[in-house]
């Protein structure tokens, strides 16, 4: 197959390029940027097999005026340039994944993909205008997935690049109260459900890409402190974290406990379905 990679430099989009090319796929790296015209779109999706999606600053930071315009304008421009290329392609793509977020839903309830609990806020209210905008790709020649992705987890990258070094250095603990879920997913996992989703062409519209088992903080903290054989008790109040974080501290503070049915349903098998899981082999990569 031919695919194309948006974002490909980042996290995600290298293990996928990893993955597709070592199956024997050509993969191509397509950056849109605003001096980007659509007919160069065109000339790089044109008799493509698969286009993904990824393209997007990160949400990790603090949520001013200007970096919430970053937020939208990297998602949004990037993803209408996208869909308005795809229009014009004569052979398009038969699948578009798009990259999305499980920030769209709620704190309050569990949520799987029939869900419509959304939350209130910037990132739910971005997450929806993001998936409009990619759903506008969905034509008889082309097929759209939204990969609503959990916290992806993995050794090299990533939540966990950012999480082990304190832990090793016994200053881990829990953020908040503890009792926030997190919905997250091993990074193999990702690759998988993406090379999955490919093949099944039964499969539309919105996919939550996260383990069938979230996990409060508390017992993610306990469980790496276990695995790491760290003492957890330097607790992360709220209050910090939303000092130094403000509106963006959502992110890390908010509760989402989100299944993914539509993947089980399908017959999608998780390597990784238990964070336990998931950190031992993380660990073990990390020696």
């Amino acid at each position: 197959m031919k695919i194309v990679i948006c974002g490909m430099s980042g996290f995600v989009g290298s293990a996928l390029k990893h993955h597709f090319q070592g199956e024997g796929n050509e993969v191509i790296g397509l950056s849109i940027r605003s001096s980007t015209s659509i007919h160069d779109i065109v000339a790089i999706l044109e008799n493509s097999d698969v286009v993904i999606n990824l393209a997007g600053a990160s949400i990790l930071g603090r949520w001013t005026s200007s970096y919430k315009d970053v937020l939208r304008k990297s998602r949004l421009e990037t993803t209408d340039k996208l869909v308005a290329a795809l229009k014009q392609c004569s052979t398009p793509p038969h699948t578009l994944l798009n990259a999305s977020a499980i920030g769209v839903y709620d704190s309050y309830h569990q949520h799987d993909e029939r869900s419509h609990d959304y939350a209130g806020d910037f990132l739910a209210s971005l997450v929806l205008d993001w998936e409009r905008s990619a759903l506008r790709a969905q034509s008889k020649q082309t097929r759209v997935c939204i990969m609503r992705f959990g916290v992806v987890y993995a050794q090299g990258g990533g939540a966990m690049e950012k999480m082990i070094p304190p832990f090793k250095l016994g200053l881990g603990g829990k953020m908040g109260d503890g009792f926030q879920m997190i919905s997250w997913i091993h990074l193999e996992d990702l690759v998988q459900a993406c090379a999955f989703l490919i093949k099944h062409e039964e499969v539309e519209g919105v996919v939550n890409f996260t383990s069938p088992e979230p996990i409060s903080n508390l017992e993610q903290t306990k469980s790496m402190g276990g695995i790491l054989n760290r003492p957890t008790f330097l607790d992360l109040p709220a209050w910090i974290v939303k000092i130094v974080f403000g509106e963006g501290s959502s992110v890390m503070l908010d509760s989402k406990e989100v299944y993914p049915r539509v993947l089980q349903e399908s017959g999608f098998v998780f390597r990784y379905p238990t964070f336990d899981s998931a950190m031992e082999q993380i660990a073990h990569e990390q020696g």
